[in-house]
């Protein structure tokens, strides 16, 4: 083991996945300070996934006590867009199944735009089922925001082909037929809404990158809608585009 480098010695440990491999002894009696310090790292690293892991196992709680109970089909629900001066809002439901294993999948706004397209891909692509649902901002303006969006959560529902025994729901109650539990802030709390939440968000922003081509001068590229300094700066300028929500302030002072 001693005549291996340093780098040689960091380059194994980025391939050792846990803290209790034999090779680890070893090289904690090597006296060079590179060697040391890589292992400190890996460490470090091994803690990480190991809250990480707790974490993930913690968020599939509520799930894992549905399926227990005879519940054969979970969806968790969220919405991305509630808060924009333009553009739709955006809403994703998710069927997962127990042996989903994304750990890198929690609250969207924790994550990078890199980890959310990635995590987003897999996602549609090892979900039970995925369907999105949109209420443009004319839709918006006509029925208000909470009822557009509560509009669009169930259309998604509705337009499942594996129709849910149960619901789990990011703040926002449903009034229809279906079980369903309602928590705040719950992307931080349920696996299946934090999946949602990461579809509805890469959805939306992709949208939101469409139309800053069609629309551009408002910033729609970096701010998504909301009310930046650079997208007020672009109402003044342009005026009210299209997209933007007419019945949200201060947009009808630009019409």
């Amino acid at each position: 083991m001693s005549k291996q480098t340093v780098s040689e010695i960091s380059q194994l440990l980025d391939t050792i996945g846990s803290l209790n491999d034999p090779r680890l002894k070893a090289w904690q009696a090597d006296p060079r300070k590179g060697v040391q310090q890589a292992l400190q790292r890996h460490q470090r690293r091994i803690k990480r996934q190991v809250r990480a892991y707790q974490a993930f196992k913690q968020r599939f709680k509520y799930e894992n006590a549905l399926w227990k109970s005879g519940v054969r089909y979970v969806a968790g629900m969220d919405e991305v867009g509630r808060g924009p001066l333009a553009g739709p809002v955006v809403t994703c439901a998710v069927i997962l199944s127990p042996d989903f294993d994304l750990v890198g999948v929690t609250d969207s706004k924790q994550l990078t735009r890199h980890e959310r397209e990635q995590l987003y891909l897999r996602i549609v692509d090892e979900a039970v089922e995925v369907s999105i649902a949109v209420n443009d901002p004319q839709t918006i303006d006509r029925l208000n925001i909470y009822a557009a969006t509560q509009d669009a959560m169930m259309r998604s529902i509705k337009s499942l082909n594996h129709q849910p025994g149960h619901l789990i729901v990011d703040a926002v109650p449903l009034p229809f037929d279906y079980p369903q539990t309602t928590l705040i802030k719950g992307d931080q709390k349920s696996i299946s809404v934090a999946a949602a939440s990461i579809v509805a968000k890469e959805y939306r922003d992709h949208l939101m990158l469409d139309y800053d081509r069609v629309y551009p001068g408002y910033g729609f590229a970096e701010n998504m809608g909301y009310g930046t300094k650079e997208h007020l700066a672009g109402l003044r300028k342009y005026g009210v585009s299209p997209i933007h929500r007419r019945s949200f302030k201060p947009v009808p002072k630009f019409l």
